[in-house]
């Protein structure tokens, strides 16, 4: 069962990179570069149902992972151990449950109530998961494994990068350059905080 899981978390984290890309071609006039992935979830997207049941899925086997991922790093931390599992239930209940309950809008306008919590709950759980290769890097250094741990940390480095870029694509000033490629910016933050905890799972599976 243990190792199902180690096998199944990296599946379902991959998987929340390649589904917008499944269900962008029914949207017409989506464009990944430019669009955030939580647009396929406003009420105006032909499957805005589908990706909805996705988040809550998502932040579901997220809650999940925490009760095995965070026993994993106790071995050698209990404040590493606490800190994932923080970052892990902030992320899943803001970035996937609440931004799946409460979808954005078409224009990610912040006019309605469902709109402004859907952003503020994203906006904190991007900013938890940001910390997640850290803690990881964190772990393996402990452990003495340099190569996996610089691995972790590059990884931070990159996520931290891409997040601040994704950050500043909406701001006016940078409309007609290439930092407004904010859908872009997204999926290569998520992309980087992501590898550090299928690295976890590689380890838990052995």
């Amino acid at each position: 069962m243990k190792h199902t899981f180690y096998s199944l978390l990296p599946l379902f984290l991959l998987l929340d990179l390649v589904i917008p890309f499944l269900l962008a071609p029914t949207y017409p006039g989506y464009r990944h570069t430019r669009q955030v992935m939580s647009v396929l979830g406003n009420r105006s997207a032909p499957f805005h149902t589908v990706y909805t049941l996705w988040l809550l899925l998502l932040g579901t086997a997220i809650l999940l992972a925490s009760t095995q991922l965070c026993p994993l790093l106790r071995s050698r931390s209990g404040g590493l151990s606490l800190a994932l599992a923080a970052i892990l239930i902030i992320y899943a209940l803001g970035g996937c449950i609440l931004s799946g309950l409460f979808p954005v809008s078409e224009t990610k306008a912040m006019e309605t109530l469902s709109a402004k919590i859907h952003g503020f709950g994203s906006v904190f759980g991007f900013l938890a998961l940001t910390f997640a290769p850290l803690v990881v890097a964190l772990f393996y250094f402990k452990g003495r494994q340099t190569g996996l741990a610089l691995c972790a940390l590059a990884c931070f480095l990159l996520a931290l990068v891409f997040f601040v870029l994704f950050v500043m694509a909406d701001k006016p000033r940078f409309a007609h350059t290439v930092i407004a490629w904010e859908g872009l910016w997204q999926r290569l933050t998520l992309l980087f905080m992501y590898l550090p905890l299928a690295l976890l799972c590689a380890r838990g599976a052995q």
